[in-house]
């Protein structure tokens, strides 16, 4: 297991990982030994990294409660919140960077991706991705210590994807953790060599004036080596996100659709599919307590039927009322990392209102703190597949019973309008599209997704619904 974390932080250039230990650097040598011996992994020798600088510590698969003492002992801006949750602060970016993500153009990617005009997908080739992967790994071993998470996506046993994710801050560490499905020890033992690596070096920036970056900021595909890089930004969400994007590639080749919604299940084995954009109340319906939340963003439908592909939620936590949204709030506690909150300094305690730093606050909690979550997070083939749009034109219907060709269409369009004060500058309501409710994270043509869809429904019998959840009878 150590020697496989060393592979993952081997120089290209020098062909070797640095030599790396179970612990904390600020601790005793032998604690090293304990805290190894305790999760069933041998500790090496402390020996000098790839640089001859100094030795790596890796800390691997730590707890929420040893991630906690190395944020607060070492990272600027957190802080345990009055109900437990760790606050933190992700530096200069709040949200996403869509601009700055690239992914690597090949012969294969070339007829295989949806690039071009609307598509999400900015191209760049293999030796600037090696150049900027070497940039983070040359980063990360320059540390005192990394973290290492080893997890899991996809609840469906047979179609589960392993991931490795090596960062800097336990921030990052224990986002991820809450994010992915958490193994057992058992698993973890056996974990082997991961599908998929995320090289986080997000505090560091890219060279600018490398070909194809925009910015200091880049977030790098790469679908051949199965491994991502960031440089330039410690918002959380681009590894969620970055992974989600893997899967929309992954899973269409198993014949299996990946989808940006909500899903819950009824207490007769019924299952919902809900789309929508911000705004458009995906989270809201599909948090009911009459039924069985099964995730709130990101799901797969296989032969096996739906399944989640996360372990964790990751709630907008702005305006967050426990009158509104009781399981939400009520999930803010100890393991759950609040982004970018603004508190009291006495009490700790959270203003949810405040939007000083951003309006993108964000809580991240396992799954396991909803309590009417299905664990697993797996479910039969749906019955009903809901499209919210909130039309603020009052043309749509409340509800519309669509055929299959009326629901490929208005997955297709995702459409929604911005109402006044959910963007900056908005002040009439304003059309907008996403194609399949997710543009920004689709890897093939929207229509390949569609098809997938309809087919899916008609084999299964499911329904389309569109609902509008803004207004009816014209303005």
């Amino acid at each position: 297991l150590l020697f496989v974390n060393s592979a993952s932080l081997a120089s290209l250039t020098r062909g070797t990982g640095p030599k790396v230990v179970r612990g904390d650097p600020a601790g005793k040598v032998q604690s090293v030994s304990h805290v190894a011996h305790h999760h069933h992994i041998e500790a090496p020798t402390i020996s000098v990294s790839d640089s001859s600088l100094k030795f790596t510590h890796v800390l691997y698969n730590l707890s929420p409660a040893e991630l906690y003492e190395q944020a607060i002992k070492y990272e600027k801006g957190s802080f345990i919140t009055s109900t437990g949750a760790l606050a933190t602060l992700s530096g200069a970016k709040t949200g996403r960077s869509p601009r700055d993500k690239r992914v690597v153009i090949d012969d294969t990617t070339q007829d295989e991706l949806w690039w071009g005009k609307g598509s999400p997908n900015i191209e760049m080739d293999e030796h600037t991705f090696m150049v900027n992967r070497e940039r983070a790994v040359d980063y990360l071993n320059s540390l005192d210590k990394v973290f290492v998470n080893d997890q899991f996506l996809n609840w469906d046993p047979q179609n589960r994807i392993k991931v490795r994710i090596v960062s800097a801050r336990a921030y990052h560490s224990l986002f991820m953790h809450n994010m992915c499905i958490r193994p057992t020890p058992e698993e973890l033992e056996n974990f082997g060599t991961p599908d998929f690596t995320i090289y986080n070096a997000g505090q560091f920036p890219c060279n600018r004036y490398t070909h194809y970056m925009t910015s200091s900021t880049s977030i790098d595909l790469n679908l051949a080596r199965r491994e991502m890089v960031i440089l330039g930004t410690q918002y959380a969400g681009e590894m969620k996100k970055g992974l989600f994007s893997v899967m929309h590639y992954l899973m269409p080749m198993r014949q299996i659709l990946s989808l940006h919604s909500g899903c819950n299940m009824g207490k007769d084995g019924d299952v919902a599919l809900f789309f929508g954009l911000s705004g458009t109340g995906k989270t809201t319906l599909s948090t009911d307590h009459n039924r069985y939340l099964i995730g709130d963003d990101e799901h797969c439908w296989s032969d096996n039927g739906v399944s989640n592909i996360e372990g964790g939620c990751y709630a907008k936590c702005i305006d967050l009322s426990r009158e509104k949204e009781p399981d939400i709030w009520n999930a803010i506690k100890f393991g759950t990392v609040l982004e970018n909150v603004v508190f009291d300094e006495h009490t700790r305690e959270v203003d949810y209102g405040d939007k000083s730093v951003t309006e993108n606050t964000r809580a991240a909690y396992p799954i396991e703190y909803i309590p009417n979550a299905k664990i697993p997070c797996v479910g039969p083939h749906p019955k009903n597949v809901i499209l919210l749009a909130c039309d603020a034109f009052g043309v749509l219907p409340p509800v519309s019973k669509l055929n299959l060709a009326q629901t490929m269409y208005h997955f297709i369009s995702g459409y929604t309008a911005l109402v006044a004060g959910t963007e900056d500058g908005i002040k009439e309501p304003t059309a907008t599209f996403s194609a399949c409710f997710g543009a920004a994270f689709i890897m093939l043509h929207p229509t390949k997704y569609a098809a997938m869809l309809a087919e899916k429904m008609q084999k299964h019998g499911a329904t389309g619904w569109l609902v509008n959840t803004g207004w009816s009878g014209g303005r």
